[in-house]
C-alpha cells in the first residue's frame, strides 16, 4: 500500500559526481520509489535516469555480498568465502611485506572518478601509511583544469549557474546527458527559459544545440586551437574589457602578438569549423556580460588539454567573466576542515618530491599520479618498484588508455586487492576482492574537494546487506592494522564529524541542513589581487620557464598526426544510462542502451558498406574492437564516435566478462602523453572501420 511509504531526504551519489537531491520512498529496509527533491540546492526537483534507477544496484542477484580470496590462477574466476577479519590481515599482511621488502612507495593507492569521501580516505590512508602513490584518473579528468587555473587565475574557474547570465557556451560540456561534476542541466535549463543565450562547441550535435544561438562542430582534439582562434577575435577586434586587462592581466601584449597568427581563416582548415561560425561564437561570448564557459570533462582528453585550459581562462579574463556572478567564479569554500588537514598530509613533508610522475616533470600541484607514469613503474620499475595496490571505486582494465597495457601490470603486481559492488573485469584479476556498501547504505558527503564551493549530505537511508562494508569503514579498518591507530577511530563515522567539526555542526545535523555553501563573494581581486606570483591573472606565465612549461597557450598540430591508412578520426562520449564503465549490470538501465553504440554518418556508413544495427569493427594502429553502428547525423562524416566503457557482466568470469571485445581503451595508447599531467590522447585518433 502506498500509505506506508515514509519519504527521506538524501542526495543522490556514485551515478556520477551526484548533486541531485533525492527523495527516497522507504517501506521497511527498501527503497521503492525515487524522486527529484523539489527543495535540491542544485536540481530543483530533476533526477536523472541514473538515479532514477540508483535503488536497484542495493538488491541485485549479482551484487557482491563477501570478502573472497582467488584460488588459483589470476582471472581464472576461482573464488573462496573468507571472513572479514580474515580480509583485513591478508590484505595488511601484504602490504606490510611489500613496504619491509620495497619500502612504503612500493604501494600504490588507486582511487577512480571520486565519489564522496572515500577518495580522501584513501589519501588518509596512504599518507599514514608512508606511501605518496595515490593513483587516479586525474590526468584526464578535473585536474587539467583545475591545476591550469591555480596557476593561471589563482583558483579553479566554475562556471557559475546559479546567478543570471547573459550568454553560456557549453565547451565539450554535454550538460543535459552527463550533468558533470555537479552542474546540474536543471539550473542551465530554467535560465535559457529565461532568455540566455547557449553557444555549443562540441564534435556532436547534443540536445541544446538546437536550443543554441550558433553551433561550433569543431573536429575532435582541436579545442585548444579553436579557443586561440577566439582570443585572436577578441583581441584583434577590441572585445576585451579594457580596464580589467590593464589593472588585473600579466602579459597581455605578449598574448595579443602571439595570438595575431591563429586567425578564424587558418584554424577554420584545422577544425573544420567555417571562418563566420568561430567570429560569431567568439563575438558572442566577448560583447555578453556576463557570460560563462562551461567546460567539459572532453577538453582534458588529449596531450593538449593544457594548451586548451589555458587558452579558455585567458578568454574569460580578457572578456571581464572572472568571478563575477554569472561568470566563471572562485568559489568559496564552506567553514569545513581542509583537505591536507583531513588527509594529514603534515606527515608526509616530502610527497610532491617522492611521488611517481615527480620523476616525469609533470606540473606543480598535480597530486594523484598518471595512470600512465603508475603502470611504468610497476612494469619498468621507474623510477622505483611499484608491487602491489589497493584499489576502490575503479575499473583500470576499462578506464586506463591503452588496455592490454593495464593488464599486463595489473597481474604483474604481487598483490591487488580491489573493492567494488559487483565483481568486475578488473576485480577479476585481485587477489582479494572487497564487498563495498553502496551509495543509499551509510553516511557520506558528497562534494568535498572538488572546488565548487559546496558540500551535500548523503545521509545512510537503509542497511546495506551484513556482509558489505562501506569504503570508508574500510578503509578505517584497514587503516588500524597497517598504520598507527591514532588517526582512526572505533567508528568511521567520525571521519565526517572531523570536516564538519570547524563549522560547529553534527553530520546529523548537517543531514537536517541538506547541505553547506561558501559565502557569495565575488571579485575578491578587488582587495587581495590574484593568488599568482605577480598578483594578476597570468595571460603569460611569470614562472614558465621554471617550470618547464610554455609561457603562453599554443597549438602546435594535432594531437595525433593525419594518417592516410586511418582517414577517419575517432572520437567517444559517455552514455546518459551509465557511469564510465558502471551498471551495465542493471537491468533498467541496460535496457535503455544494450550494446556498445558506435555513431556514425548515413553518408560514411554507404561508402564503407554499414546498416543500422551492423557488428562493426573499428581499428586503430594499437587494436581494434567491435561496437554496433548507429547511423545518425549527429556526427560529421569524417568522425567516428564509439561508446566508452563497456563490458559484459553477463560474459563468463574466465574471460574477464569479454573486456576486450568493445573496450574503446583497447584503442588507445600511453606512448604520447602531454608533459603537464601525464594525459594520453582518448580524442582525435586515426582510425578505419569495417563491416565484422
Amino acid at each position: 500500500m502506498k500509505g506506508d511509504i515514509r519519504w527521506v531526504k538524501t542526495h543522490c551519489a556514485r551515478m556520477d559526481h551526484g548533486g541531485c537531491a533525492l527523495l527516497a520512498g522507504l517501506r521497511g529496509n527498501k527503497i521503492v520509489g525515487i524522486k527529484g527533491d523539489p527543495d535540491g540546492f542544485l536540481n530543483k526537483g530533476y533526477a536523472c535516469i541514473k538515479g532514477l534507477a540508483s535503488p536497484d544496484r542495493l538488491t541485485h542477484p549479482d551484487r557482491l555480498r563477501y570478502p573472497l580470496k582467488r584460488v588459483g590462477t589470476k582471472g581464472g574466476g576461482k573464488w573462496k568465502r573468507i571472513s572479514w577479519p580474515d580480509a583485513i590481515r591478508e590484505i595488511a599482511n601484504n602490504l606490510n611485506t611489500i613496504k619491509e621488502k620495497y619500502g612504503a612507495k612500493a604501494v600504490a593507492f588507486c582511487q577512480g572518478m571520486p565519489k564522496g569521501m572515500e577518495h580522501f580516505v584513501l589519501i588518509r590512508l596512504a599518507n599514514t601509511f608512508g606511501s605518496p602513490n595515490l593513483v587516479g584518473p586525474q590526468d584526464v579528468c578535473h585536474a587539467p583544469r583545475e591545476i591550469t587555473g591555480i596557476h593561471t587565475c589563482g583558483f579553479y574557474p566554475v562556471a557559475d549557474l546559479h546567478h543570471p547570465t547573459k550568454l553560456v557556451v557549453l565547451w565539450g560540456s554535454n550538460i543535459t546527458s552527463t550533468n558533470e561534476e555537479g552542474e546540474i542541466c536543471g539550473l542551465l535549463l530554467e535560465q535559457v527559459r529565461n532568455g540566455t543565450q547557449v553557444v555549443v562547441v562540441d564534435p556532436r550535435k547534443t540536445a541544446l544545440t538546437k536550443k543554441a544561438a550558433c553551433w561550433l562542430q569543431l573536429r575532435p582534439g582541436t579545442d585548444n586551437a579553436l579557443a586561440l582562434a577566439f582570443l585572436n577575435i577578441v583581441i584583434e577586434e577590441g572585445l576585451y574589457d579594457k580596464g580589467f586587462v590593464e589593472n588585473w592581466t600579466h602579459g597581455f601584449d605578449a598574448l595579443a602578438s602571439h595570438v595575431k597568427d591563429y586567425t578564424p581563416e587558418r584554424i577554420a582548415e584545422v577544425t573544420w569549423v567555417a571562418p563566420e561560425l568561430i567570429r560569431e561564437g567568439a563575438r558572442s561570448y566577448a560583447t555578453s556580460h556576463p557570460a560563462a564557459i562551461q567546460w567539459g570533462n572532453p577538453i582534458e582528453h588529449n596531450v593538449h588539454t593544457f594548451d586548451t585550459a589555458r587558452a579558455l581562462i585567458c578568454l574569460m579574463a580578457i572578456c571581464g567573466n572572472l568571478d563575477v556572478p554569472g561568470g566563471n567564479i572562485q568559489a568559496n569554500e564552506p567553514d569545513i576542515l581542509g583537505l591536507g588537514k583531513f588527509a594529514r598530509a603534515d606527515l608526509l613533508p616530502s610527497k610532491r618530491k617522492e611521488m611517481i610522475h615527480a620523476y616525469h616533470h609533470t606540473i606543480p600541484r598535480l597530486m594523484t599520479v598518471p595512470p600512465a607514469f603508475f603502470r611504468k613503474a610497476v612494469l619498468e620499475e621507474f623510477p622505483y618498484p611499484v608491487k602491489g595496490a589497493y584499489m576502490q571505486c575503479t575499473n583500470p582494465l576499462l578506464a586506463y588508455a591503452d588496455s592490454h597495457q593495464t593488464y599486463e601490470a595489473l597481474t604483474k603486481l604481487e598483490f591487488l586487492a580491489v573493492t567494488d559492488i559487483c565483481m568486475t573485469p578488473t576485480a577479476s584479476v585481485a587477489d582479494i576482492v572487497l564487498p563495498a556498501a553502496t551509495h543509499f547504505e551509510f553516511n557520506d558527503i558528497g562534494h568535498y574537494g572538488l572546488g565548487h564551493g559546496y558540500i551535500l549530505a548523503r545521509p545512510k537511508v537503509v542497511d546495506p546487506p551484513d556482509g558489505c562494508w562501506p569504503d570508508i569503514k574500510i578503509l578505517n579498518e584497514l587503516g588500524k592494522a597497517i598504520t598507527s591507530r591514532e588517526y582512526w577511530y572505533d567508528d568511521y563515522n567520525q571521519l565526517l564529524e572531523e570536516v564538519l567539526q570547524p563549522h560547529g555542526i553534527s553530520y546529523t545535523e548537517f543531514a537536517e541542513q541538506g547541505y553547506l555553501r561558501g559565502p557569495e563573494r565575488f571579485k575578491k581581486y578587488l582587495s587581495n589581487g590574484f593568488r599568482t606570483p605577480t598578483g594578476k591573472v597570468e595571460l603569460k606565465l611569470s614562472q614558465a620557464e621554471k617550470f618547464n612549461l610554455p609561457p603562453l597557450p599554443q597549438f602546435d598540430g594535432l594531437p595525433e598526426e593525419d594518417d592516410p591508412e586511418y582517414p577517419l578520426v575517432l572520437t567517444c562520449s559517455k552514455s546518459k544510462y551509465y557511469l564510465h564503465s558502471s551498471y551495465r549490470w542493471i537491468k533498467r538501465l541496460r535496457e535503455k542502451r544494450p550494446d556498445p553504440k558506435v555513431e556514425i554518418h548515413p553518408d560514411t556508413a554507404l561508402k564503407y558498406g554499414m546498416t543500422e544495427g551492423d557488428a562493426m569493427i573499428i581499428e586503430t594502429r594499437y587494436g581494434e574492437i567491435t561496437q554496433i553502428a548507429h547511423l545518425t547525423d549527429i556526427v560529421d562524416p569524417r568522425v567516428i564516435n564509439a561508446s566508452h566503457g563497456w563490458w559484459f557482466p553477463e560474459g563468463k568470469a574466465e574471460s574477464l566478462y569479454e573486456w576486450e571485445k568493445s573496450n574503446f581503451n583497447i584503442l588507445t595508447a600511453t606512448e604520447k602523453l602531454g608533459k603537464e599531467f601525464g594525459t594520453p590522447n582518448l580524442k582525435g585518433i586515426g582510425c578505419k572501420i569495417r563491416r565484422k
